[in-house]
């Protein structure tokens, strides 16, 4: 059994990481092919130059996907077959800790390792990527505050989780898989109820929306959409990019409607009432509670298969581990199912596209689709998103339909 996982594993491996590189290089060439010309449909909104702008830096952020996808694979192999996690919770051991504070440790160390080995990549497309192409507006001083403060962040808040979590897995019994996930279920409910007012503050500003005319608007959708909200805010993201966005965060009446400050400067204020009214859709059509929901099953059927395998020696010892531990187990099976999952990647972004159509469609019938349609080509235009991508890429990776596509779509419900 030892024998035939190994091999499975190393199969699944090669699988995903070849199917990386040829859809990463698929898109490449597609979008490099289409460079010379504006889409037909794009031809009297978007330059050439900013064709060529967009695709230049679709290109630059698939080349670093793709090496990103390389480190990750021999990452996982040299912590697997290659000994590393062995040698790390033998060096734990040494120090003669209770299982609880080992199995902690031991998580700590993959995570900060992880962390390091992909920290080369993150400040490579921040400041030379973004800062190329004209969207970084952060300062090295403000990345290392953010790192900082998210590393004690999420210290804080997953360090007593996990040790709940390594408790119930030792201790409460055959069943410890369905504990965890009610324990994990509550845990992502309430950081969706305190994200808003707790942690994102802490890296932003909100301020309520000040402009009238705009308020006035979004205020006569909402009444006519039935939509209930905590209130409506203007949040400061060109502190760090001059990419634009917008957003719902929280659930319940504690709902907030988020617009990035970058966003209001793009747009005139009846395409962003047409943006919001693609948002209300989501809602409207259920979206949100479908793939909650939807995440919800995925993560109990993951945590029974770890149920099972957690007292399989044949497990540990064929991804290169001679000490199980419930940590060591935890690690190997968040390690090992991406290897396995990944060629079922266009089945989720089926789905949230669907929903992308189903959310346009709602905002058609609360506003003008011209109105989204005019907003979605400024989007794209001021976002640098490739108008041409490939399209099995876009099948796999691109929770979005590609643009021609979308605004097919909302043309055909505007007539």
């Amino acid at each position: 059994m030892t024998e035939a996982f190994c091999t499975l594993f190393l199969a699944a491996l090669a699988v995903t990481l070849s199917l990386k590189l040829w859809l990463g290089l698929r898109h490449l060439r597609h979008i490099a092919r289409h460079r010379h010309s504006v889409p037909a449909d794009f031809a009297g909104s978007i330059t050439l130059q900013q064709h060529q702008h967009a695709a230049d830096y679709s290109m630059a952020k698939t080349r670093l996907s793709l090496l990103s996808a390389v480190i990750d694979t021999g990452l996982i192999l040299c912590l697997t077959l290659g000994g590393g996690l062995d040698w790390i919770s033998q060096q734990i051991q040494q120090l003669h800790t209770s299982a609880m504070l080992g199995g902690i440790l031991l998580v700590l160390a993959v995570t900060i390792i992880s962390s390091a080995i992909s920290l080369p990549i993150s400040l490579y497309s921040t400041f030379r990527i973004e800062a190329r192409y004209g969207f970084n507006k952060m300062s090295l001083r403000m990345f290392v505050l953010d790192l900082i403060k998210g590393s004690l962040i999420g210290a804080v808040i997953g360090l007593p989780l996990l040790a709940l979590v390594l408790w119930l897995m030792a201790q409460a019994g055959p069943l410890w898989w369905l504990w965890v996930w009610l324990v994990w279920s509550a845990f992502q409910l309430l950081m969706v109820a305190l994200y808003p007012t707790l942690i994102a503050p802490l890296f932003n500003r909100f301020s309520p929306l000040e402009d009238l005319e705009l308020k006035q608007r979004i205020e006569a959708l909402l009444a006519r959409t039935g939509f209930k909200s905590q209130g409506v805010f203007v949040m400061d993201g060109s502190r760090r990019s001059s990419h634009g966005n917008a957003y719902f965060t929280g659930f319940g009446s504690a709902k907030r409607i988020v617009f990035f400050d970058t966003l209001l400067k793009q747009l005139a204020p009846q395409e962003i009432e047409a943006v919001l009214a693609h948002e209300l859709g989501h809602f409207k059509r259920k979206h949100i509670v479908k793939r909650i929901s939807f995440a919800f099953a995925l993560s109990l059927g993951f945590l029974f298969i770890l149920g099972q395998l957690l007292d399989a020696s044949w497990f540990y010892t064929a991804l290169g581990v001679s000490t199980p531990s419930t940590a060591m187990a935890l690690i190997l099976f968040f390690m090992a199912v991406p290897a396995f999952t990944f060629p079922l990647t266009p089945l989720s972004s089926l789905m949230s596209r669907r929903h992308e159509y189903e959310a346009d469609s709602f905002a058609a019938s609360q506003a003008d689709a011209r109105h989204l349609i005019d907003a979605l080509v400024k989007l794209y235009r001021d976002n640098a998103s490739t108008l041409t991508p490939d399209p099995l890429h876009s099948a796999f990776y691109d929770s979005h339909p590609p643009a021609s596509l979308r605004i097919a779509h909302l043309k055909g419900a505007s007539t």
